[in-house]
């Protein structure tokens, strides 16, 4: 639909009486997903149950399914992310988002996620006391504002790219994202890049905020934002409080402009959205425990593992033909 997209209010329909679901008219004017592209490639079992449940009920325009099967796996899929945070120390939006993009449209998994990640900043941040904010918010404001800045311009972009390219990019992301951080393979010329990145001057700041930012806003991902401010030698709790004000402020901003472009379905996804904070921050909670019983080989292992999987399937996905 021209001018970006606009979800119209769904249908009343009389209730169906097939038990093989109709091919629904869905986001974008395509099919979301019809029993003609119902399959294993791109929808889970029990979001694949979820959604037959719903169709038989005679519901159109289903951009997330509401059924309590459907609900439940969102809830699990929001804990195990949250937990594999909590865990590991990073990966809840990157595993959350790719997860879900694998049964719902792109987009629509990003932008919620978004309530679910200030949530979950929004608790991590409460480690920096008042003095170590007004500090690190000097020290690192060059980063910020760019990001800001670049998150905004992917959102935009959100509104743009169809879905089956969206799909691609995200797996292009997820397993960018495994290449950085895994220590198994050396990547030629990861290490010099770094060092030529993660330099503390207001120019080097700018373009890692703004391009960070750019991939953040567009796919949930961070990854450059977080190994820069990795590289700054920051004390590991003082680490962590920094991410999450960072995250806090760019997905505060974030929610006005998905909002502002019409990037929510409806009040029902937002209303999903809230709700998944509580699964999602009651996993990081489970995850922060269970640190210390976990080798960190063994969650890294688990983490990079899962979402090589995923990105792999969204990758294949993305780029089959039509």
């Amino acid at each position: 639909m021209a001018g970006g997209r606009r979800h119209p209010r769904p249908a009343v329909t009389a209730p169906l009486t097939a038990v093989t679901p109709p091919a629904l008219p869905g986001l974008r004017g395509d099919t979301w997903p019809g029993s003609d592209r119902l399959d294993s490639r791109v929808t889970p079992w029990a979001l694949r149950a979820a959604y037959t449940f719903v169709g038989a009920a005679g519901t159109a325009r289903v951009p997330i399914p509401v059924s309590p099967l459907a609900l439940a796996g969102i809830a699990a899929v929001m804990f195990i992310a949250g937990t594999v945070n909590g865990l590991a120390g990073f990966g809840f939006a990157v595993v959350g988002t790719m997860a879900l993009a694998t049964a719902i449209e792109p987009a629509v998994a990003v932008v919620f996620l978004i309530g679910p990640i200030l949530a979950v900043n929004l608790t991590l941040a409460g480690e920096l006391s008042g003095r170590e904010a007004r500090t690190c918010g000097r020290r690192f404001g060059p980063l910020l504002v760019p990001a800001v800045a670049g998150a905004l311009v992917g959102m935009v972009g959100l509104d743009v790219l169809p879905e089956r390219p969206l799909r691609a990019l995200l797996g292009l992301v997820a397993l960018a994202f495994v290449a950085s951080v895994q220590r198994a393979v050396t990547v030629p010329g990861l290490a010099r890049a770094r060092e030529g990145c993660l330099v503390e001057r207001p120019v080097a700041m700018a373009g890692v905020g703004g391009v960070g930012g750019l991939l953040f806003g567009g796919t949930n991902v961070g990854v450059q934002l977080v190994a820069y401010l990795r590289g700054c030698e920051l004390p590991h709790d003082l680490f962590v409080g920094v991410v999450a004000v960072l995250f806090l402020s760019l997905n505060t901003v974030r929610i006005g402009a998905a909002a502002a472009l019409g990037l929510y379905p409806d009040l029902t996804v937002v209303g999903l959205s809230a709700a998944a904070a509580l699964p999602a921050v009651a996993g990081v909670a489970v995850g922060s425990r269970l640190r210390d019983v976990v080798s960190e080989r063994t969650r890294r292992g688990a983490v990079l593992g899962l979402l090589t999987l995923i990105g792999a399937q969204l990758l294949r996905v993305g780029l089959a033909a039509p």
